[in-house]
């Protein structure tokens, strides 16, 4: 049995982090975090005691953190004092927050990545592949989520740009078209075009659970792992 800590429990997020945890037999879910202001702190939610208290990140197998960038700082401190894994898949992190999570997987491992699903993972793959062989042709990217989302572009649309622009191509941040609207969960599209043909791939999320199934299988792979910094590339197409 795996034991797991949530940060931000009280997100829409950690609720179902917690709620598909506590149906994994693999899996118990130990403690719930929140901001020291969180209204519901000290309350019982889902069997769980929400706490503030950091300090309680020793008693847990594996972190899993869909919290606010602040708090990712703060929990990392933690997590390294205990030699504890986690699996961080909260945006938004300025440069000064990534190397924090940089350094400290010099001493836990961490899965971090912008998007916790399987298939927007796999998408990261054939479009790898389709940016080795499609050289030359224009490359249009376009993403849409809900309107409570802060960042924009989002964190995989940046990947979807990084992932491009490692086969040559330069796909500018700006040049990423970003729809806010409604209540999306998260539709990204990337558009190759020459003068003879138009290639598409595209991944469209119809539930929030796709990225907690991620996070919930990242966690199970992550526990009894050296220290490094791993992706979900590693998670599901590493053999070991």
């Amino acid at each position: 049995m795996i034991k797991i800590g949530v940060s931000g429990a009280k997100g829409r997020m950690g609720q179902r982090i917690i709620a598909l945890a506590n149906d994994d037999p693999q899996l118990e879910v130990v403690f719930g975090l929140e901001k020291k202001d969180h209204s519901d702190l000290g309350k019982t939610s889902d069997g769980l005691t929400i706490s503030s208290d950091l300090s309680i990140i020793a008693g847990c197998d594996c972190l899993i953190d869909f919290s606010f960038h602040t708090a990712v700082v703060e929990n990392i401190s933690y997590l390294v004092k205990f030699k504890k894994p986690a699996v961080i898949g909260t945006t938004g992190l300025d440069e000064k927050e990534l190397e924090i999570i940089n350094q400290a997987a010099k001493d836990i491992p961490i899965v971090f990545a912008p998007n916790m699903s399987v298939g927007v993972n796999l998408l990261f793959r054939l479009l790898n592949q389709a940016s080795q062989v499609l050289g030359g042709y224009k490359v249009d990217v376009e993403e849409a989520h809900h309107i409570h989302k802060k960042d924009a572009p989002s964190g995989t649309a940046k990947k979807i740009a990084q992932v491009v622009n490692d086969q040559g191509f330069n796909i500018k941040f700006e040049d990423i078209k970003s729809i806010r609207e409604g209540e999306i969960i998260g539709d990204h599209k990337i558009v190759f075009e020459s003068d003879v043909d138009k290639i598409e791939l595209s991944h469209s999320a119809k539930t929030r659970d796709i990225f907690v199934q991620g996070s919930l299988i990242a966690a199970k792979w992550i526990v009894g792992k050296a220290p490094g910094l791993y992706s979900m590339d590693n998670v599901l197409f590493t053999k070991s």
